[in-house]
């Protein structure tokens, strides 16, 4: 395998993973036990009038860096497409902001959480939520048919972050906007310093800089470009909220 496959392995490996891991405790007295990650990253980043509306397993399985829901400005109707969508918590959450003239897309490659994302959008009762299996580098919908794309710390997990870019412009109507939590690098960081300071599958060795992440989406071709940092989740590593739009007309 090459290294981009591998690296692709090993992140799959580690979500499906997680997936088992929820479920099989969902048996449990307590109910599920959420997955053990580094503090800056889970589901305390929620409110938590928002984690009590959720299943448990939804709560129990998020490994994001951020509420991207929360920021992405959500309206009654939009289309919305969650990039590595996991267990499913901001699609439901999606959902429940679009209404039922709305529709949440969730996008995933391992079929473990895809299993527990249908099984929570059921236990939700989220029937204007729809969850796909794919990659974020080969969007599996038509070109302008989604509102809004928003994404939890996932895009840095990818070896293609300009394919990722290149596919999130496409699926999005002409002003449509992006709402991404991601972890992000001060600019004077190397790739090896970035490595130092944790793995790849650990949403840290493959973070772009601020200076990387803007060059991508311009080259995409966003606009109205911001990324914001919110906490830090490692020695020059941030969980910054990334905002672009997608422009109306050509430029």
């Amino acid at each position: 395998m090459t290294e981009s496959t591998e690296l692709r392995e090993t992140v799959r490996q580690r979500y499906a993973a997680a997936a088992r891991q929820v479920t099989e405790s969902g048996s449990a007295c307590c109910g599920p036990q959420a997955v053990e990650v580094d503090e800056g990253f889970g589901s305390t980043l929620y409110a938590a009038d928002d984690r009590d509306r959720l299943p448990a397993e939804a709560v129990a399985a998020s490994l994001g860096c951020g509420n991207p829901v929360a920021v992405a400005d959500l309206r009654e109707g939009d289309r919305v497409l969650d990039l590595g969508s996991g267990g499913g918590i901001d699609v439901l959450l999606s959902a429940r902001r679009v209404g039922p003239s709305g529709r949440a897309y969730g996008l995933d490659m391992t079929e473990e959480m895809l299993a527990l994302a249908l099984a929570n959008r059921a236990k939700a009762g989220a029937t204007n939520a729809e969850f796909l299996k794919g990659t974020i580098e080969a969007i599996p919908l038509p070109a302008h048919t989604i509102d809004v794309v928003i994404s939890n710390c996932v895009v840095n997990l990818s070896t293609d972050k300009p394919a990722v870019f290149a596919e999130t412009f496409r699926v999005l109507v002409p002003g449509g906007r992006i709402g991404i939590s991601d972890v992000v690098a001060d600019d004077h960081l190397t790739q090896a310093q970035r490595a130092e300071r944790g793995d790849h599958v650990g949403c840290i060795a493959g973070a772009l800089s601020f200076t990387e992440y803007r060059r991508g989406l311009e080259a995409a071709g966003f606009t109205d470009i911001e990324i914001t940092p919110t906490h830090a989740v490692a020695d020059g590593m941030h969980s910054a909220i990334v905002r672009a739009t997608k422009p109306a007309s050509p430029q």
